[in-house]
């Protein structure tokens, strides 16, 4: 008898450990939990890293060094061979058109390109940045580049002001 022989048999599932239903069962009275304690309390849940009032892993470490990841620009990348597949020559391509064709999320980051793949359509492209392949290839294909630098929402430097108003209004009060 092999072991795929047993488990046919038996089946896919285990069934449910009922637990609490008399001592006859077994797992009667204090249904496995034991006596006392936080953990045998109806509710009880803790975080995966607690070590039971042991110092926990992480902490144990001494803590060195800085990490950048915080202040790490984020961009919308696109290779060029994306760009000639999926536009016509002559276009004009931007945040705005590559958003309106799915092929970036939405126009909240800048955009990058970069210069994987071969151009033969001329575009005229307006980016944040452009790898410096990339930027030869779109002028030497008769395109045009253009680094755009994106200002603030203009949500963002409204609620800005309104805070240094505030801010100027209560210190001409404590005067």
């Amino acid at each position: 008898m092999m072991i795929h022989e047993i488990t046919e048999k038996v089946g896919r599932f285990k069934a449910r450990k009922r637990v609490g239903r008399g001592e006859g069962s077994g797992n009667g009275k204090t249904a496995g939990r034991g006596h006392k304690g936080a953990k045998s309390r109806a509710g009880y849940s803790r975080r995966a890293s607690y070590e039971g009032g042991q110092l926990p892993w992480f902490q144990r470490f001494p803590k060195r060094g800085f990490s950048n990841a915080a202040f790490k620009k984020h961009f919308h990348v696109i290779n060029l061979k994306v760009i000639e597949e999926r536009f016509d020559d002559g276009a004009t391509i931007d945040l705005e058109s590559l958003a309106a064709i799915r092929l970036i999320r939405d126009t909240q980051l800048p955009l990058k390109v970069l210069g994987e793949g071969e151009l033969t359509k001329k575009f005229n492209v307006t980016a944040a940045k452009f790898s410096a392949s990339a930027r030869k290839k779109i002028e030497a294909a008769g395109g045009s580049c253009t680094e755009a630098v994106r200002k603030p929402s203009a949500a963002k430097v409204e609620g800005e002001s309104k805070k240094n108003e505030s801010a100027d209004v209560s210190d001409s009060d404590s005067k």
